[in-house]
């Protein structure tokens, strides 16, 4: 799950080094440069919740119930 959380992020952001996805049982934390933070949140969150939306599907195929936090 991991590698898909990180492929979709980093075709938002700008600064791709800064991109960090770690996975901790079934949460998956995403950590951002501070200033490409409102591009993987989106307006009124829609981003976010359409990218949990996508692992919540995947990781269901898998047997598996994953969920996407972001740390700032």
């Amino acid at each position: 799950m991991t590698e898909l959380v990180t492929y979709i992020v980093t075709a938002l952001v700008d600064d791709k080094s800064a991109v960090s996805v770690t996975e901790d049982g079934d949460v998956i934390i995403v950590k951002v440069a501070k200033d490409d933070m409102g591009k993987v949140i989106g307006k009124q969150g829609r981003i976010i919740k359409s990218i949990r939306s996508v692992v919540k599907a995947a990781s269901l195929k898998c047997g598996r119930n994953c969920t996407v936090e972001i740390d700032e």
